[in-house]
């Protein structure tokens, strides 16, 4: 009997060991170990679709396992981000996040995740910043000329951005409070519209993205007179940054990034960040970035997630002083 019970314990025993392993995390058998699914909080060839389809190939390559792209357009990014922070924290549901939804969003509606609690920072991608473009009418040849003129004639200037609390007007209002220029701003469904009315001098300044204004500024119908981020842009390596031009400190730019629902293992997130890393190697990817505007920037998970306190802190400010508001 008592053979017999001992060998019933250690048969339940293996059993229950057998079942763990059955339960246990796919990192056990090597995380990935099936396709990968990364939200995007906008439809389907924007900016984010643009960014994320090379990044995505070259993933692929290096974790050995398909990455599939799913829109989930709404709320400005906000539904794929709530969706994400939701997901199963296995790795399998990521979320290719641009900053709006992190760091703006939450400042100006009701939003059911919290911008840093909810998720893991898996590392940043690259910056977009935002140029300052004039019409060639304009007679301010400088951002210091251009700041005068505005205290001079208060009434008389404004800019045009892609749409209300999008990042150029984020910009726009980062850049008159840091100046004290006095500057309408003029929001318009989209920067393909803003950017026709600059070139035809109905809106006499617009900040945009750098990508729309390559060809305008290249021929002349606009004329650029600085980059918001922090160091020049690829895309515009002989226009200078606002911190050069004399805004000592002044930085603004979206950015992209991965990012996975909190609590994500250990594993993952050093599997998914390091495949991060390799791919900013790839000059490839890197080149692709720098044509479409998004100047690379890869960053650890530490570094990005300290990005997205400073970002929110800095854009919640820049909000409740301009009052800004949606509908």
């Amino acid at each position: 009997m008592w053979k017999r019970c001992v060998m019933c314990v250690t048969c339940v025993t293996v059993a229950l060991l057998l079942a763990g392993l059955q339960a246990a995390p796919v990192l056990a058998q090597g995380y990935p170990n099936k396709p990968i699914r990364v939200f995007l909080g906008y439809t389907a060839g924007g900016a984010s679709d643009g960014a994320m389809r090379p990044l995505a190939k070259v993933l692929e390559g290096i974790l050995g396992q398909p990455i599939v792209i799913e829109p989930k357009p709404g709320a400005a990014g906000a539904v794929a981000a709530d969706q994400v922070s939701k997901a199963a924290a296995d790795g399998y549901t990521l979320y290719f996040a641009d900053s709006g939804p992190l760091t703006v969003g939450p400042h100006l509606t009701k939003v059911a995740y919290n911008p840093v609690a909810s998720f893991t920072h898996l590392g940043s991608v690259c910056i977009l910043p935002s140029i300052l473009v004039a019409h060639p009418s304009v007679p301010a040849q400088t951002v210091a000329e251009l700041v005068a003129l505005s205290k001079r004639e208060p009434a008389k200037w404004s800019y045009g951005t892609s749409g209300i609390a999008g990042p150029h007007h984020m910009s726009g209002e980062y850049f008159k409070s840091f100046t004290g220029a006095s500057l309408l701003h003029i929001p318009y469904k989209g920067g393909a519209p803003a950017m026709t009315d600059l070139m035809g001098g109905q809106v006499p300044l617009m900040f945009s993205s750098l990508g729309p204004a390559v060809g305008p500024v290249k021929n002349g119908r606009i004329r650029a007179l600085a980059v918001t981020s922090a160091k020049r842009s690829g895309a515009f390596p002989e226009v200078p940054t606002l911190d050069e031009a004399g805004l000592k400190g002044f930085e603004s730019s979206a950015w992209f990034g991965l990012v996975g629902p909190a609590n994500l293992p250990p594993e993952v997130v050093q599997r998914l960040s390091q495949a991060l890393q390799k791919a900013g190697e790839d000059k490839a990817l890197l080149e692709n970035f720098r044509q479409q505007g998004c100047d690379p920037d890869f960053r650890n998970p530490a570094a990005t997630l300290e990005m997205v306190k400073a970002d929110f802190t800095k854009w919640g400010k820049v909000i409740k002083d301009a009052n800004i508001k949606v509908d």
